[in-house]
């Protein structure tokens, strides 16, 4: 055997063992506490590198419409979402639906989410955009105003007016991808997704034709 392939060796058989690490440590930990956040990586986290940079990318922007841009968003609310996926204790239902994130979720340690969090969190978000400027336009109306029949708020009262949100309490959601943002909000409607009762109440109240405008406008919102 060469040196070459001796080392090269040694170095997948030290890898394999970090990964087994992680998961043993996940198994030893119940969900992840309420923790002050944590200073951000200077470089991915192994499982950023080798498991969530598939979908969400390596600096958090990802490029497919279905998985959303983690850049940038806020450490505690991205910690929360990875806890939102887990079981809970006695094989209660998670409060988001998704099995792939599921899988992931339930072996993470809690520090492994923080670190996770933390890094995508210090990455520089580079927003969407929108495509249909008719659907865009009937987006802003509701985004802004609400829909007072219908008892729906404007978006732009949690959310803000350039969609920034509120760090911890509510989500940036401007530039956020159009499918994405769709998909949550039907998955509020059908109740899939239950970790906000007042977006489940808002949701359920919208058609398809407003949360196709609303998260047409979001994903062009600067």
């Amino acid at each position: 055997m060469s040196r070459l392939k001796l080392i090269e060796g040694l170095f997948r058989h030290a890898l394999g063992g970090a990964m087994l690490a992680l998961v043993l440590s996940a198994s030893a930990h119940a969900a992840a506490p309420a923790a002050e956040p944590v200073a951000a990586p200077t470089l991915p986290p192994t499982i950023v590198t080798q498991v969530c940079a598939g979908c969400h990318g390596l600096d958090g922007n990802g490029t497919a419409p279905a998985n959303p841009k983690l850049a940038g968003q806020s450490e505690q609310y991205l910690m929360r979402q990875l806890q939102g996926f887990r079981i809970k204790e006695g094989g209660t239902a998670a409060e988001r639906q998704n099995q792939l994130m599921a899988g992931f979720a339930m072996m993470l340690a809690p520090d492994t989410m923080r670190e996770v969090a933390a890094y995508y969190a210090a990455q520089k978000f580079r927003p969407s955009a929108a495509r249909n400027k008719e659907l865009a336009v009937a987006g802003q109306k509701i985004y802004r105003a609400g829909i007072a029949a219908k008892n729906i708020p404007a978006c732009s009262g949690c959310h803000g007016p350039s969609g920034a949100g509120i760090p911890v309490q509510y989500p940036r959601v401007g530039g956020q991808y159009a499918e994405y943002v769709a998909a949550q909000l039907v998955a509020f409607r059908q109740g899939t997704r239950k970790n906000s009762a007042p977006m489940s109440a808002i949701a359920a109240r919208m058609s398809d034709a407003e949360i196709s405008a609303s998260a047409e406008y979001i994903a062009g919102l600067r």
